[in-house]
């Protein structure tokens, strides 16, 4: 083989078969066969690859991006810090902590962002998670629970739509859900406390005792095998609450309906309220067990509760379990602790359930939490304190906080006394619960449902900051975007636990109520007086320290109603410094002397006069200082006029007798009832007159509202009129435009309605100045035409 000799290969190409594959063939020459098209070969078929879409920004001046963000680390294993969002308006781009709802960060970002994309800002790593609608970023919706906004409900008013129930939800509403029902023998005519229907009873027990409420309690036996609910919920006006979607393992759900005692008392409104509620506690409307009854003045709210209690410790959604509340806990002033004992024995007796009243009468409050004779309690936000030690010894289902705008801060010690009781069922009565700020609206909130609206300084910044902000007059047009979304976004949420019906419900029940602002031209002793404090060199120096200030407000107040009350050197509600003395002896002793130097007095006078000789009708007069009151006292006693008065002395056990006195008797009896608006100015029905008097203004719109509530209510039979006393130019007037601006947020919030009215800072920040001009101040920054 090595001295073969070399030969060339071949390049002849070899004979094929034509049924060889082509992809067996050697290629090296051209091939005429292949070059030929075949008749028999299927045209190709075009296939489409689609792509993702681009992602598109109707505005790409402006963007907004869901993120994660963590702070520059040199760390192998890198964990992100928080959520946040990402706005890049024009070249510019803000970091928000969707925690916090604070801003982190800020730089310049020109280039397109798409999910993915990193990015450093403000010292910090970001990466893009996903492109954010600007509707979602202007709802604040992204800052709640820290970016995970709780699910979205329909409103108040709908029927469907709620929340589903799960089952581990369902076993969790009362702790005792899925206990087993204790066996023990039937006595005819004991109380059904398992929410059990009796058996019948054998003709051998018929000489047994027999309770009368039994028939209007439970339901005759039946004999089939489905459960039987407490009450028919197929009879005429039967008011059924809505079921759990789902209930544990082995057990059945049954109607729960209301007892048609109740029932057939009930109002339109007051059922829909009364299921409102049975739907917030048993946790099918959001997450959490609490609710907020806003409805004004007047509709019922006590009966509405009372209906609910007696619901919910009588029956349950599921079949065989104990009632979901055995204990409940109603908190509300020292003055309307009667009011609830009486309300409870007008609708229920004294025979279907015991009412516990903490009054500090040395009765032991274990005879409400070990024994078995009391359900309810009611105590006084101020004995609640003292009390909070022994309730925590028993087992509180639900909490019902009476004018529950009283918890205002998270500080406040009645609300820390309920916290402490660790009961998740909470609901507020509360006919203002916004009163004077957001602020105190969260607390409420939070108070209820907590973290439901996440941190307070969260809420502040994503909610109450922008609307704020919006609702001045000098607000840019991204500020009023923004603040109308966050507005609409908090109403809907709020929604989900909160009812609010207006006075409006009651038109075709109650006659018809006219409020009529009555400004009065201060007189020239007032006038006077006002110009002595205001040119006092002592006046402008006290005005850079705060507490003179606030005292110098309460100086200018009582110069409105009258001069002569800077006179009194023991005011027991403020007393003044030895630099506010030293304003009062600037004043001529004549004008101090004489009552005749009150605008407001002059006119009270005419009114009354006029009043008690034309008609038959009789006043309630109401002031916030008892100084005033004492004043218009001896008006009364020098025209001989009969009249009642409830104040801050009056012993709590004394003054339903005054009110009831007052509303049966004659103008010749009780003419005119006097009535503190912090110690008398809730909860009171004085429907024996239709004429009220505020005689002065407070700072909070809803001290004036509550107290003009007093004689529009269920029972008046004559048309109401309500007159509030303002000094022309003076604090007065400025008060009430306060008063306005606050109860147009309120409006906005709690009722969803626009407001047109505000002012602005500087417009409101002119307090001490007195207005001589023949002009109404208020009139035209209304531009009332």
């Amino acid at each position: 083989m090595i001295g073969k000799p070399f030969r060339p290969p071949s390049f002849v190409r070899p004979e094929l078969a034509d049924n060889e594959p082509a992809t067996k063939r050697r290629r090296v020459s051209s091939d005429p066969r292949a070059s030929s098209p075949s008749s028999e070969r299927k045209p190709l078929t075009s296939v489409e690859n689609p792509i993702t879409p681009p992602i598109t920004l109707p505005n790409q001046n402006e963007q907004y991006y869901t993120v994660l963000w963590r702070k520059y680390t040199n760390k192998k294993n890198k964990t992100w810090d928080g959520d946040g969002v990402l706005a890049v308006i024009g070249s510019y781009a803000t970091l928000t902590d969707s925690n916090t709802g604070k801003e982190i960060g800020k730089a310049v970002c020109n280039r397109p962002l798409l999910p993915g994309s990193a990015l450093s800002l403000g010292g910090k790593e970001l990466e893009v998670d996903a492109v954010l609608k600007k509707e979602e970023y202007l709802s604040g919706r992204t800052f709640l629970n820290g970016g995970s906004a709780p699910p979205k409900e329909n409103s108040k008013n709908s029927k469907s739509g709620y929340k589903s129930l799960n089952a581990s939800k369902v076993s969790s509403l009362p702790k005792t859900l899925a206990a087993k029902p204790k066996s023990r023998k039937r006595v005819v005519g004991e109380d059904e406390e398992d929410g059990d229907v009796p058996e019948v009873t054998r003709a051998t027990d018929k000489k047994l005792f027999k309770t009368p409420l039994l028939s209007s309690t439970v339901m005759p036996k039946n004999n089939s095998s489905k459960p039987q609910p407490r009450h028919d919920p197929h009879q005429p006006n039967a008011l059924v609450m809505k079921q759990p979607s789902s209930v544990p393992k082995g057990k059945e759900i049954v109607d729960v309906v209301v007892d048609p005692i109740l029932g057939k008392h009930l109002r339109d409104h007051q059922r829909e309220g009364v299921k409102f509620l049975y739907e917030c506690v048993m946790g099918m409307r959001c997450e959490g067990e609490g609710a907020i009854m806003a409805d004004e003045m007047g509709l019922g709210k006590t009966l509405q509760t009372i209906a609910l209690l007696w619901t919910l410790m009588k029956q349950n959604p599921v079949y065989g379990s104990p009632p979901v509340v055995g204990k409940a806990l109603i908190v509300c002033p020292a003055g309307l602790i009667d009011n609830w004992r009486r309300e409870f024995r007008k609708w229920l007796g004294n025979e279907r359930i015991g009412v516990f009243v903490a009054d500090g009468k040395n009765r032991k409050v274990t005879n409400f939490t070990m024994g078995k004779a009391y359900n309810i309690m009611v105590v006084g936000y101020e004995m609640l304190r003292v009390v909070q030690d022994d309730l925590k010894k028993g087992k509180i289902d639900i909490v019902v906080a009476d004018e529950g705008h009283r918890l205002k801060t998270a500080n406040n010690k009645a609300m820390q006394a309920i916290q402490s009781l660790s009961t998740e069922r909470r609901v507020i009565l509360s006919g203002t619960p916004l009163q004077n700020d957001l602020g105190e609206f969260f607390t409420a909130i939070d108070f209820v449902n907590p973290g439901l609206l996440g941190q307070r300084s969260a809420f502040k910044r994503t909610f109450e900051g922008p609307i704020l902000k919006s609702r001045q007059p000098e607000a840019s047009e991204s500020e009023l975007e923004k603040g109308e979304a966050r507005w609409q976004e908090l109403v809907t949420l709020t929604s989900q636990f909160m009812i609010r019906r207006t006075a409006e419900v009651l038109s075709k029940y109650l006659p018809p109520k006219t409020e009529q602002i009555v400004f009065c031209k201060p007189t020239a002793a007032q006038a006077a007086a006002y110009r002595s404090i205001l040119a006092s060199p002592i006046f402008t120096a006290a005005l850079g320290n705060t507490d003179m200030a606030l005292q110098l407000i309460n100086v200018l107040k009582k110069i409105c109603n009258s001069p002569a009350l800077l006179k009194s050197k023991t005011d027991t509600e403020d007393t003044p410094s030895e630099m506010l003395q030293s304003l009062f002896a600037l004043i001529p002793p004549k004008i101090l002397n004489s009552n005749a130097s009150s605008t407001k007095l002059r006119v009270l006078d005419s009114l009354i006069h006029r009043l008690y000789t034309t008609t038959e009708e009789k006043i309630v007069i109401v002031s916030n200082y008892t100084k005033t009151l004492d004043m218009i006292e001896r008006l009364l006693n020098s025209l001989s006029y009969s009249f009642l008065r409830l104040d801050g002395s009056t012993p709590a056990n004394k003054r339903q007798a005054m009110v009831e006195k007052f509303n049966r008797t004659d103008k010749k009896t009780a003419f005119a009832f006097l009535l503190s608006a912090k110690s008398g100015g809730v909860g009171l029905n004085l429907i024996g007159a239709s004429r009220i008097v505020l005689f002065d203004i407070d700072w909070n719109p809803a001290t004036d509202l509550q107290a003009m509530a007093r004689i529009h209510r269920d029972g008046q039979k004559r048309p109401c009129k309500v007159y509030r006393f303002l000094v022309q130019g003076g604090l007065d007037e400025k008060i009430f435009q306060r008063q306005i601006m606050k109860m147009g947020l309120a409006n906005a919030v709690v009722d969803n309605k626009a407001s047109a009215s505000s002012f602005s800072k500087d417009e409101l920040r002119d307090l001490f100045r007195l207005d001589e001009r023949e002009t109404c101040q208020t009139h035209d920054l209304l531009q009332y035409n």
